[in-house]
Parts: C-alpha cells; structure tokens; sequence
C-alpha cells in the first residue's frame, strides 16, 4: 500500500535528496552493460537485481547521514513499449519488472526511513524516445494512452507517485499527467532543456509549464528540470514570476556539455561534485526559492548528491 500517496511529505518544503544519474553511475562506474540505458534489464538475473539495490541502498545511507528525506526513483526510465519491445519485452513482462522495482525500493525504505527521514516512491515514467529529441512526437491523447499502462501498474502497487523524467515537449507531459489523473495517482512533470534553456522544441521553459497547468487544471504536484547543467538554464528562471513557483525539483548533468556532446563523449563526464552543490545552493538562495528535491542526472553519482547536500541543507535549517 502507497504510504504517502494521499499527502506528499516534500510539499511541505523540507529538504529532500533523490539518486544521481543511475544509468551513467551504473555504466561507467560499475562497469555494468546496460543496453538503451535501460537500468530495469537488471532484474533479469538475482545479480543484477543485487547491484541495483546497492545502489539505492548507497542513498538511504545518505539520507541517513544528514537526517534528510529521499526521494527514489524505480529504475523503470526505459521500461515502456517501444524501449521494452527492443529488448524482447511483452507487455505483461514490463509490468513485472515495473511491480519489482516498486517492491525494491520498498526494501530500501523499510531499511532506512526513520521520522526524521521519509522515504517516497516515485514510479520513474521515461519518454517514448529519445531522451533528448523529440522524434517520436505525439498528440496529447495518443501519449496518454501511451503511458496509462505504466501509471495504471504503479498505481496498484506501494509507488506514492509517478515521475515523467526528461520530458522534451509538452503534449507527451500532457498526456502523462492525464493519464496519473485518470488513475489518482499524484504526478511530477521534469522538463529537460537545452543549452538556450528552451526545450528541445525550443518551447520556453515558462510556456510549457503553464500549459500544462492550464491544460490539466494544475494537475501535477509540482515540476522538475532534469538533464541539463545550471548554466543551462538558470537565466530563463525569474524569481518573481508564478511559474517559477512551481518548480519545486531539481536533477541537473555534472556536466556543462550540450546534449549532443553528451552523445557524442567518449568518456564521462563527472564535472566537480563541490561546485554543483554550490550552483545548487545559489540557484535555490536567489532564483527557485521553491526548490526543495535535489538530485542529479547524467555525470553524477553519491558524491554530487552529498556535496549538493553539504551546500542545501544549512539553507533549510536556516529557513526553521
């Protein structure tokens, strides 16, 4: 059973920490292979399904360091249809693996969550394609049903909510938070951004937020920006405007690389764990005074999260 489905402890502003970038930690720091990104291949083997509760459990001793909430993500970016049929997945075998990794981080969270320390489920909805470009582009109505299933599955199991990550335009998210309102289930939307701080469709940031609050009655408990450096985006983000108000997370690349440099680097790039927790600290002190879920994506791993958490959490402590 969802133990905090029906009242989200982040809303209350408290200083919560998420994962880092699992399928670059787990590809270039553990050597694991990990076709189309796709983390949720781990489950097919009792070691695999080993190395991904390491890796969560490397963030409930975090959270339990700094006495702080944590957020978890279900290592399930990949685990839709058209990313699932590459690997040879029936419909009913994603599902599986969507219900295991909701039952992982249930583990975790009966490990590590203590009063000082909830621990929310977040079932982890990816995009159709390509995290970075919109090749795929749907109509509102076709992404809804698209991601139903997937939001239907979590939604019987102990997930408090869902979480699209990466999304690149706004009728896939859109369709996403419809399909969560369908199945009440509590919805987060992560836009990604370019280098220009627009999204891939070159949409502004604040124009895709507010229509998918107009579009679905402010349906999502908040949004999130994911897969991008600060520098990306921290001058399209004015601390005055409504908008920005509702930003409440954040899970940005170690490094400053664009999208496609990202794609095209031999190596990984870990930029410096340090400054992206003081980047953090002064985009939360001066731009998204919301902003209270703090994670990481490509680059990062353990490290980026404690420093962001060495630099963020005085400023909550500040504000009590």
């Amino acid at each position: 059973m969802a133990k905090y489905r029906n009242a989200l402890p982040q809303l209350r502003g408290d200083f919560f920490m998420s994962d880092g970038g699992i399928e670059t930690t787990l590809i270039f720091l553990e050597g694991e292979d990990l076709p189309y990104f796709a983390a949720f291949h781990l489950f097919k083997t009792p070691e695999g399904e080993s190395i991904l509760r390491k890796y969560f459990r490397t963030y409930g001793e975090l959270a339990r360091k700094f006495n702080t909430g944590l957020i978890l993500e279900t290592a399930t970016w990949r685990s839709n249809p058209d990313w699932g049929a590459k690997l040879g997945y029936s419909v009913d075998a994603l599902s599986d693996g969507d219900r295991k990794s909701v039952r992982l981080l249930e583990e975790i969270r009966k490990e590590y969550e203590s009063n000082e320390s909830p621990i929310v489920i977040s079932g982890c909805i990816g995009p159709r394609g390509d995290g970075y470009v919109p090749d795929t582009a749907m109509s509102e109505k076709e992404a809804e049903n698209y991601h139903r299933m997937q939001i239907e599955t979590f939604a019987e199991t102990a997930a408090d909510l869902v979480t699209a990550i990466t999304m690149n335009y706004v009728e896939e998210a859109i369709g996403v938070v419809r399909a969560a309102k369908r199945a009440a289930m509590p919805v987060v939307i992560s836009f990604t951004v370019e280098t220009d701080g627009n999204l891939p469709t070159g949409q502004s940031l604040a124009d895709a937020i507010n229509q998918v609050d107009e579009t679905t009655s402010g349906y999502p408990a908040y949004f999130m920006i994911n897969c991008a450096h600060p520098s990306h985006f921290d001058h399209v983000v004015p601390e005055d405007e409504p908008w920005v108000a509702r930003i409440r997370g954040l899970r940005a690349n170690a490094s400053r690389m664009s999208h496609d440099e990202l794609n095209e680097a031999p190596e990984l790039d870990a930029g410096s764990p340090a400054e992206l927790g003081q980047e953090y600290a002064a985009l939360r002190t001066l731009k998204l005074k919301w902003l209270n879920v703090m994670g990481g994506c490509c680059g990062t791993d353990h490290r980026h999260i404690e420093q962001i958490a060495i630099a963020c959490r005085p400023i909550f402590r500040k504000a009590t």
